[in-house]
């Protein structure tokens, strides 16, 4: 699944631009090849960005750990952690069952908008990983 309206990553972040803000999560592909999700570690936790605080393009914005394997989640842009999806911390499987739903990770308001449209449009992304 590769919804319409999202820019994507090669490393399986999708985004949604929601105004100023954007939307960011791990993609359908992300989380099956994961498998079931154990534990979700967000800004604000282990030494990460709080809200309020900024990233920068390519740093870490989550870490996602499953029976499988540990992945790191990195942002595609700059700018200020906004919110943070906290009910993942007690119910990480939501990503699994709503990825581009319930399952987002971070919102961040960016500081070149720019930057979201040099990521992936679903065509290209479902062309790479589809």
């Amino acid at each position: 699944e590769v919804p319409e309206g999202l820019r994507y990553s090669e490393k399986h972040e999708w985004m949604k631009v929601e105004g100023d803000l954007i939307r960011v999560g791990i993609t359908d592909f992300a989380q099956s090849e994961m498998g079931v999700l154990s534990y979700v570690e967000l800004p604000g936790d282990m030494g990460m960005p709080e809200v309020g605080g900024t990233v920068g393009k390519g740093e870490v914005i989550a870490v996602i750990e499953s029976v499988k394997n540990t992945e790191e989640i990195f942002t595609n842009v700059s700018g200020t952690i906004v919110e943070v999806n906290s009910g993942l911390a007690d119910d990480p499987e939501i990503i699994n069952n709503d990825p581009y739903g319930e399952g987002w990770l971070v919102i961040i308001k960016p500081d070149n908008m720019a930057d979201v449209e040099k990521m992936l449009a679903p065509a290209e992304y479902k062309a790479m990983f589809g």
